[in-house]
């Protein structure tokens, strides 16, 4: 099989392209780190450095002629930025390579798409798929809740290309480069303190990057799937932060630290105000309204129809995972772990 990775040089995206080589298909990784095609070039794959952003229907066409699917994991994610940075990346990109691969009759469209949608400063449990928060919390979860529009309306101009929507809940594992890095550099800020709201009793779901790629792989071959059918991905395993990050810091990677509870009300303040800064200044600041909430609010996401419809259920459990990641981050020498 023949399949275009789009955000191929990190995250996701790279993770995806790894283990599609070890299953011995033939994969076009689009991404724009030239340093990281050239090891997946080593690998096997076609590496095309893209840069998606400004790129023609014409060339998208080129990119996706030929494939038998299309799994688009590149994206702009983050809590901060500015709103047509967000909405170019995100939606018109997402919008024009749907419109290509339908043109260009392949069978199958994976976007991913993210919880992000449902957020809204509430406490939620088992959050089904057609939940979304009445108002977004950033740029982010509203360029994403666009984007599946988009897939919506090509999946009604192209019927015969299955699109699908999945929305993976906090990934990790190998090549991240969000959530666990900027922990461990917030702990190292604070010298060995890791300040989170409730210390860390928030119920979560996370889902290991691999785990993940099984459902595009599922979403790519489940015969009879819906047309632009949306599915929460999980680990299925909801657990407490403190809890996962105890298992991957203190047990897995040895890092020395301690949770110390802060009140929420204070840090969401505290976040409030950085961001004003940052507007004046132009960087994203440390802490922002969303992720000080995303760790103070339980949310837990359905897993019925993943289950049911697409045949999904995770290859590694939580432990598995989180001895994977951390085997990863120690083979990776840039982290300077200890």
């Amino acid at each position: 099989m023949k399949i275009l990775v789009t955000g191929s040089t990190s995250g996701l995206g790279r993770n995806a392209v790894e283990w599609l080589l070890s299953q011995g298909h033939e994969v076009v990784a689009a991404g724009r780190d030239l340093v990281t095609g050239k090891l997946l070039s080593v690998a096997g794959a076609n590496f095309r450095f893209f840069d998606l952003d400004h790129a023609t229907l014409a060339e998208l066409t080129s990119l996706v002629r030929g494939c038998d699917a299309v799994w688009h994991c590149a994206a702009k994610s983050s809590p901060w930025g500015n709103a047509a940075a967000f909405m170019r990346t995100n939606v018109d990109v997402t919008d024009r390579l749907a419109l290509a691969a339908g043109q260009a009759g392949v069978p199958r469209f994976v976007h991913i798409s993210t919880p992000a949608i449902y957020f809204d400063f509430k406490h939620h449990a088992d959050i089904d798929e057609s939940y979304s928060a009445k108002r977004f919390a950033n740029h982010y979860a509203r360029s994403k809740f666009l984007a599946e529009g988009c897939i919506t309306q090509r999946q009604q101009q192209f019927p015969a290309t299955r699109f699908t929507v999945l929305r993976p809940r906090g990934l990790f594992g190998a090549h991240d480069r969000v959530i666990i890095p900027r922990v461990i550099g917030q702990i190292r800020m604070n010298k060995g303190v890791l300040r989170l709201p409730r210390g860390g009793e928030t119920l979560l779901d996370l889902t290991f990057t691999l785990n993940v790629v099984e459902a595009m792989w599922q979403a790519t071959t489940q015969e009879n799937l819906p047309l632009a059918a949306a599915y929460n991905i999980t680990n299925q395993q909801p657990e407490q932060l403190k809890e996962m990050l105890h298992q991957l810091l203190r047990e897995q990677l040895n890092i020395r630290f301690t949770i110390k509870p802060v009140s929420y009300p204070l840090l969401y303040g505290v976040a409030a105000g950085m961001e004003l800064l940052a507007k004046v200044r132009h960087i994203e600041p440390l802490l922002t309204r969303y992720s000080v909430g995303a760790v103070n609010f339980d949310m837990t996401l359905s897993q019925t129809r993943a289950i049911n419809e697409l045949n999904y259920r995770p290859v590694y459990s939580m432990e598995q995972g989180i001895a994977l990641t951390a085997q990863a981050m120690r083979q990776n020498k840039g982290l300077h772990l200890g």
